[in-house]
């Protein structure tokens, strides 16, 4: 197993240090809180992993440059998963047995995250979630907060089918990825369409580690759908819009996307360029949502980036992986402790004020203030990091408190938009 430990530590320049010397002198005394994760630095979701790693650690840096937490240094540990699942209950009985870590962090994703649950519960620890979907629903462990701005699998999907009804469409293809992620996924839109009065015209699954599209592609444009819902991994995802692309859904298909991870990552975006038009697809933040402190955070974040060579623009993982931290950080400041019990009391029970604005967490530890955004992609071109920073190229069409156009159908028409 590969890993890579980071100590990091606060008091960045002599200015900085100066005016920090009691808090220095306090860490000599005390000994550090120690906060561990595994991460997915490498394999399918490493991409992800390494930008939400550089705003965790821009946020330890600027805790221990204030002082610490309760006047101690705050060390932080990630160990590289490799995006594999197996690798992820070594990793944390590791940081709880071996490195005697006080605090942990999920690992990004649901299918990491997954097989660490029950040991989590078992040794009674808090557990802050990172983007992962529904982990908790039959472990119900009490201790469980997860970062993500979503709750129920309908969150996601109903931008999605709402956009497709309004232009008239009847019918669905379903297509998800054969793991619990993408299965949660599926099953809520699943849902939502039998409310919708929607008739399902193709409903499959995939092996995880299918690579070649193509014969799916050309099984939904057989089954002549009007909408394409689609619950995929980032590499799933480019190898499905490439398919799409090259063999086409039918001129019929009035809305192509749905759940596809990946898609909001930097490096995919620039890879698929212009064969991201006219897709529907859920996201979490898009330039000119109004967020507070969120253009800061990303000034600051793109110069880390760049130093890091990881997504230099960080729209996905990033704020929400900082967020953690300042969540962390009230709830200890609040409560005196580092304590789990007494810290998940504070997080249930108080309203988080965070880069991605206020966290309200619900009884299974998700969000209950949800915010998933749906955004249709319009007129982007190939090998254009720039056009991405400014709002237009993701255009906001549900919720309607976020909304800033409308969906173009059909998919063929939108992607020429």
């Amino acid at each position: 197993m590969q890993k890579s430990r980071r100590k990091v530590i606060g008091a960045t320049g002599a200015a900085v240090l100066a005016a920090n010397l009691a808090p220095t002198r306090a860490f000599a005394q005390a000994a550090p809180i120690k906060i561990g994760m595994s991460m997915p630095q490498t394999g399918g979701l490493g991409g992800g992993g390494q930008a939400a790693l550089v705003a965790l650690r821009m946020w330890v840096d600027d805790v221990n440059a204030k002082g610490g937490l309760l006047g101690r240094k705050v060390e932080f540990t990630a160990y590289d998963d490799q995006s594999n699942p197996a690798n992820t209950p070594g990793i944390y009985t590791k940081l709880l047995d071996v490195d005697k870590v006080d605090l942990l962090i999920a690992p990004y994703a649901t299918v990491p995250t997954a097989p660490i649950m029950p040991l989590v519960k078992q040794r009674g620890k808090l557990l802050m979630g990172n983007f992962s979907f529904q982990v908790n629903s039959k472990v119900k462990h009490d201790m469980w907060f997860n970062n993500a701005p979503w709750a129920d699998a309908e969150g996601w999907s109903e931008g999605f089918v709402a956009a497709g009804k309004a232009a008239g469409a009847k019918t669905i293809a379903l297509l998800a990825a054969d793991q619990e992620f993408a299965q949660n996924l599926a099953n809520g839109a699943r849902s939502l369409l039998e409310k919708q009065g929607l008739k399902k015209v193709y409903d499959q699954n995939y092996p995880p580690a299918t690579t070649d599209f193509s014969s799916v592609v050309r099984a939904i444009r057989s089954a002549k759908p009007d909408m394409v819902f689609v619950a995929s991994y980032p590499n799933d995802s480019v190898a499905i819009v490439k398919a799409a692309h090259e063999i086409g859904l039918g001129s019929q298909v009035k809305l192509f996307g749905g759940a596809m991870v990946g898609l909001q990552f930097t490096p995919i975006m620039m890879n698929l360029g212009s064969l991201l038009n006219g897709i529907v697809n859920y996201n979490t933040y898009v330039p000119g949502m109004k967020l507070p402190g969120i253009e800061v955070f990303f000034k600051r974040y793109e110069v880390r980036a760049k130093e890091a060579k990881v997504d230099p623009l960080g729209f996905y993982l990033p704020p929400f992986n900082y967020a953690i931290g300042q969540m962390l950080e009230q709830a200890i400041t609040a409560t005196k402790s580092i304590e789990d019990r007494a810290i998940a009391d504070y997080l249930r029970k108080n309203e988080m004020q965070t880069v991605v604005g206020p966290v309200r967490f619900d009884a299974n530890g998700e969000r209950a203030n949800q915010r998933v955004i749906t955004i249709q992609f319009r007129g982007v071109k190939d090998k254009d990091l720039d056009q991405f920073r400014t709002p237009g190229k993701q255009v906001i069409i549900h919720p309607a408190g976020d909304a800033i156009g409308k969906v173009i159908t059909p998919y063929d028409k939108a992607r020429k938009a």
